[in-house]
């Protein structure tokens, strides 16, 4: 998922862009930009679930209207450099726009931060309501990291950019269900604007090569790798159908033609200097300098050393693996297999695989509503009063970001969007590797479903548009840590309830984030290579190839550092949690505990804290 105001991810995009890219985030919340984040045929049109009226926002309390007015000086400075982000979020006027990749556009950036910052900083000097301050704390760190990173990225790494992908995913932005179809008409005039063919603006192929040759001379900018300048020109192809594929769908064909036209030859020559110039230097080692790798892992909301991240991982690791070898036999015996061992029964289960007709209903209408049930008969949670929403990714959307993933609905001025569980068909970019044997067969769909959906991203997006959270707690405190931290907790309040298959794959995906947060650092600090982590993924956590394969270019290629917020982002919920209990005793009410959190907002770790220690619990100790 993208993560507004703090660069989530190393990129070879403007660092003003890269600054506000989602959160990838996601078996991840891929996070809505046109960067990358996080089916080779073309998936099946979604199936509508029923209509059922958005139900109306909770009042915001009174502080949030003040909060959003200082939030909208640093939106007002920060939006025009990044239109696709804004217009994605709901913030008016953003539309037809582009984002800024004219020479000295990072500067720019910083000094429209800059001013918007010392602004903020002014009106903290006089503000007294409690929470407004915490919030305008909120925003003023979100200026100086996004600062920090436009000048770390800026410094230290070359602006390539896979051009196909970044267009590709500004139309599939205005290009949806979600928005209203006076709005998707816009997605002509951005086109337009890609493609150079308005009177202020060039082709963004042309300023992406210029953007480059600038800094190419300088030996102390990171190139780009090898493997992501090879799978950008492999996946052109398919983005350019996949833009086809939107106009048409939209009935926007024929205005689209001539763009498409003109930027079909423009990313065509864009490709052969990319084979040309870039892919003969580009490098075949994954390691970052130190400085950029904890700039990466500041950004999704790890602020512990990679070291002390990659030993607790280690201890998570083993454990987790433990708990599964001792659940393994119980499966087994239940499903009639001899051989016991964990890897072997999870490979046993993902034979019995669903057909893609057969996919989306089988999560829809079997797991999902199964899901729901128990979450009000365990008072887990409260629900929202609809049903949620998944759909199958196209060819397009899976070669952008091959996993499971959320698109959440506009957090500004929404009026009854609903984000979207998007599940992938395969792997594009697996070549040799083969298909994905992991999200079609029943067993898994559990803990799937928990994640992206309810309780996990889902329930937590919604909770963000209908319990009136600030802007501050949404678009600016949004980090990987504090997004997929939840996820994967609500994975785990779920797993008591599940049959014991899905609670076999529930802890096989805990073990993938274990491994992820021990295997990221240690490919990015030189102590391990890609194949050993690709023998770990396949051999030990039970991946497929193509999965394996995706996980290792996430951490080396797409986004590395982002991989380990899940596990440090859901043990510090659950020190939390343990904490509270002890505090509460009997008078621990897990439904309230859950709520309150989601009430929160987007939180960083320190302030949710604060929040359960000085709010909820006392508030909990003087119930009777």
């Amino acid at each position: 998922m993208a993560a507004p105001a703090s660069a989530v991810m190393l990129t070879r995009f403007p660092p003003e862009v890269a600054m506000l890219k989602p959160l990838a985030l996601a078996v991840t919340l891929a996070l809505l930009s046109p960067l990358p984040a996080f089916a080779q045929a073309a998936a099946p049109a979604a199936k509508a679930a029923p209509a059922t009226p958005a139900p109306a926002a909770k009042p915001a309390p009174a502080w949030v209207k003040q909060s959003n007015e200082y939030a909208q000086i640093l939106l007002d400075a920060q939006a025009p450099f990044t239109p696709e982000q804004m217009s994605f979020f709901g913030v008016p006027g953003f539309d037809t726009h582009v984002f800024d990749f004219r020479p000295g556009h990072a500067e720019r950036f910083r000094a429209a931060t800059a001013k918007a910052r010392d602004e903020l900083v002014a009106k903290a000097k006089t503000e007294r309501d409690p929470n407004v301050q915490q919030d305008l704390a909120i925003l003023i760190q979100a200026a100086n990291d996004a600062i920090e990173a436009s000048e770390i990225n800026e410094r230290l790494t070359l602006p390539w950019m896979d051009v196909g992908q970044t267009v590709f995913q500004g139309i599939k932005g205005l290009l949806s269900e979600q928005v209203p179809a006076e709005r998707r008409r816009n997605a002509v005039e951005r086109l337009r604007r890609y493609a150079g063919l308005t009177a202020d603006t060039q082709p963004l192929a042309t300023l992406a090569r210029e953007r480059y040759a600038e800094a190419a001379g300088d030996p102390k900018r990171l190139q780009p790798t090898k493997i992501e300048v090879e799978q950008s020109l492999a996946n052109l192809p398919t983005y350019l159908k996949g833009l086809e594929e939107l106009f048409a769908k939209y009935g926007l064909a024929a205005e689209a033609k001539p763009a498409l036209a003109a930027l079909r030859t423009q990313l065509g020559q864009y490709a052969d200097w990319s084979r040309t110039t870039v892919l003969p230097s580009a490098r075949t080692n994954y390691e970052l300098p130190p400085e950029l790798y904890a700039l990466q892992l500041k950004n999704v909301g790890i602020d512990v050393d990679p070291l002390v991240l990659v030993d607790r991982a280690r201890v998570g690791y083993m454990e987790t693996r433990s708990a599964m070898q001792q659940l393994a036999p119980l499966v087994a015996k239940e499903k009639g297999l001899k051989d016991t061992e964990y890897v072997a029964v999870m490979r046993a289960l993902k034979r019995e695989t669903l057909p893609d007709d057969k996919l989306e209903s089988h999560y829809r209408e079997v797991v999902m509503p199964a899901l729901e049930e128990k979450i009000r008969e365990h008072d887990v949670v409260t629900l929202p009063q609809r049903p949620m929403q998944m759909r199958l990714g196209t060819a397009a959307e899976s070669a952008a970001q091959p996993a499971p993933h959320f698109l959440p609905a506009p957090l500004i001025g929404n009026t009854g969007q609903q984000g979207t569980f998007v599940l992938p068909l395969g792997n594009p970019n697996a070549g040799l590797d083969g298909a994905y044997d992991d999200f079609n067969f029943p067993a898994v769909a559990w803990t799937l479903s928990a994640h992206e959906g309810r309780p996990g991203h889902e329930l937590q997006f919604t909770a963000m548009v209908e319990r009136g959270i600030s802007l501050a707690r949404t678009l600016y405190a949004f980090n990987s840590v504090n997004v997929e931290g939840w996820a994967l907790y609500a994975e785990a309040e779920m797993v008591p309830y599940e049959p014991l298959e899905g609670q076999l794959f529930a802890l096989q995906f805990r073990l993938l984030r274990a491994a992820r947060a021990m295997l990221d650092p240690m490919l990015n600090l030189g102590l391990i290579d890609r194949e050993t982590a690709f023998k770990v993924l396949t051999e030990e956590v039970g991946l497929s190839k193509a999965m394996a394969r995706q996980e290792v270019d996430r951490y080396t290629v797409r986004s590395p550092g982002q991989a380990g917020s899940y596990f440090y982002g859901c043990s510090k919920i659950l020190a939390l949690r343990a904490e509270t209990e002890l505090a509460l005793g009997d008078k621990f009410d897990r439904k309230a505990f859950n709520d309150f959190l989601l009430d929160q907002g987007l939180l960083p770790p320190d302030l949710l804290a604060r929040a359960v220690r000085e709010q909820f619990i006392p508030a909990q100790k003087a119930k009777r």
